[in-house]
């Protein structure tokens, strides 16, 4: 990670993103619990309580961030969080409450894809936090975290349509649709695990370039603010990531 010269800001503080994320994590979670408790009052008088239900859930699932990062006391980057919220309220929000999925044709794609971008940008972030703590005792290549942020972001969108499938067999949902004319859900599976391997892909190439030229990255700002923030979980809180492919 390129460092700062003696007087100089923070690496992240240098693309002017210090508070401003942070304002605009905040409005934007207070924005859409304003909207969620408008519908909330709707659907309750409406009687769908299975979309009473997702509310709650979607609700509970953007303060889980906050509430986890206080318990623990562990900063998430804003940024981060920012694009964690509006994944979840497209897919939930959007795409099981309001129909989006049966609206629009690309919206379950477009919302894989994405899915495996932010898996794979989680993953960096998860594995570069491992080579940099004390307890974890790991030094590993720019070569090995991208192959792991891939690997991670394909496993849990796995798990994902595994646990669409389960809804699908024990509820009763329609998680796998119909596409393409097959009713059984296995093409819109397929499609799903293939662009958010594409998703993945992109963002592990992209972070090992990164690496290995030493650019300035927008993973490499939320890695610096990360451990700014939190530089009790590393012992190597001044270095750099090793070099090489």
């Amino acid at each position: 990670m390129p460092s700062n010269q003696p007087g100089e800001p923070p690496y992240y503080e240098i693309f002017r993103l210090n508070g401003r994320a942070e304002r605009i994590h905040r409005y934007l979670v207070i924005f859409l619990h304003v909207i969620m408790a408008v519908e909330l009052v709707f659907v309750i008088n409406d009687g769908h309580w299975m979309h009473a239900f997702l509310l709650l859930a979607i609700s509970s699932i953007t303060l889980m961030p906050v509430v986890l990062g206080r318990r623990f006391q562990i900063y998430i980057p804003a940024e981060f969080q920012i694009l964690a919220i509006l994944f979840v309220f497209a897919a939930l929000f959007l795409g099981e409450i309001h129909r989006y999925y049966d609206r629009l044709w690309w919206w379950d794609i477009a919302l894989h894809a994405s899915a495996g971008l932010l898996l794979g940008i989680f993953g960096f972030l998860l594995v570069y936090v491992l080579n940099e703590n004390e307890r974890a005792e790991l030094s590993m290549r720019p070569r090995f975290i991208a192959f792991f942020a891939f690997l991670f972001s394909v496993a849990v969108s796995t798990l994902w349509e595994i646990f669409e499938f389960a809804m699908d067999q024990i509820l009763g949902t329609n998680m796998q649709k119909p596409m393409l004319g097959d009713d059984s859900g296995l093409t819109d599976t397929m499609w799903d695990l293939i662009v958010n391997v594409i998703g993945a892909l992109i963002i592990s190439l992209l972070g090992w370039w990164y690496l290995v030229r030493g650019k300035r990255s927008f993973i490499e700002v939320w890695i610096a603010k990360f451990i700014d923030r939190n530089p009790r979980l590393f012992s190597r809180y001044d270095k750099h990531p090793q070099d090489g492919d």
